[in-house]
């Protein structure tokens, strides 16, 4: 029985830009199959990690391996067997819709129509905007070019750097139906993005911050590694609240989570002992309400723990 190496390994990979520190010794393996986040902030290192899994950039130290190949000794052999949807669009402006495909599909000495099957479900909601300049597209028309363009080739690995940012949530929930319709095919995943929501959306993620990774697992195990009492807590004036409630004794950590805070405790306590310190500092319309830890919660405290 043959058996394939694991579809991305690296170990110990720096990068530094000048002074500037964009990877610090970070280390990881994904298996063949598996859609992998790699979830931070912008600067977090992201895009830097992905462009050298892809061979664009060259570590400074480390080594890396995708598919079993050496991504500085055999770049060649990776360029035919992934797929690349860098974070900013960039294909073709001038181009339409039907000429991007097509110029991607000869570079890789193929055409649309042997691959088509693996695209036809994104390719549909294109054919209407066949012959449009691709600069013309919408956001999330332009999203989907690219991806069909990464596809047309048939990559075992897709690379995706934050490829949801700036698209409308309706754009944002396809494009991850999409992925999942990908993975059902065998191919391997590793996609970045600074939405913490679509973490959940991954089999296991890596959190990164300033070069580093906090933390690797699956999104459940990382949110239920949060084992501090959490609250989400509501009042008029959110701003003030926030500073108040990081002036509260108890407090272990706090931040704004959507239009709440989630504020945790160092032990466990009375939520009406919160809200009579908040009636004391003249907050009003106070609530305070347990709830159950997040994948951000646990970020955030990894990032200041």
């Amino acid at each position: 029985m043959t058996t394939h190496p694991p579809a991305l390994v690296f170990d110990n990979i720096h990068k530094s830009f000048g002074p500037v520190t964009a990877l610090e010794g970070v280390s990881l393996e994904i298996g063949r199959g598996e859609l992998f986040g790699l979830i931070g902030p912008d600067g977090a290192g992201k895009t830097t990690l992905m462009r050298i899994l892809t061979t664009l950039l060259l570590p400074d130290q480390g080594a890396a391996q995708v598919l079993g190949y050496d991504v500085i000794k055999q770049w060649r052999n990776i360029r035919r067997e992934v797929g690349y949807m860098p974070g900013r669009f960039s294909l073709y402006q001038d181009l339409s819709v039907a000429e991007n495909l097509h110029f991607f599909a000869t570079l890789f000495g193929t055409t649309v129509a042997e691959n088509y099957d693996l695209i036809r479900d994104i390719y549909e909601q294109l054919e209407p905007f066949r012959k449009r300049r691709a600069g013309k597209l919408s956001g999330g028309m332009k999203q989907k070019l690219a991806l069909c363009c990464a596809l047309v080739h048939r990559p075992q690995i897709l690379f995706l750097d934050e490829p949801t940012t700036g698209v409308d949530p309706v754009s944002r929930q396809e494009f991850w139906q999409i992925l999942n319709r990908l993975q059902d095919q065998g191919i391997t995943i590793f996609v970045s993005t600074p939405y913490m929501d679509e973490a959940s959306l991954c089999d296991r993620v890596a959190l990164i911050q300033d070069g580093h990774f906090l933390a690797v697992d699956k999104p459940g195990a990382l949110a239920a590694s949060y084992e501090h009492p959490l609250y989400a807590v509501k009042a008029r004036d959110r701003f003030r609240l926030l500073q108040d409630v990081r002036q509260w004794p108890p407090t272990y950590q706090a931040f704004p989570f959507g239009e709440q805070l989630h504020l945790s405790t160092r032990t466990e306590i009375d939520p009406q002992q919160l809200v009579g310190y908040l009636t004391q500092q003249g907050h009003q319309e106070i609530t305070v309400t347990p709830t159950a830890p997040t994948i951000e919660d646990r970020f955030m405290e990894l990032m200041t723990h």
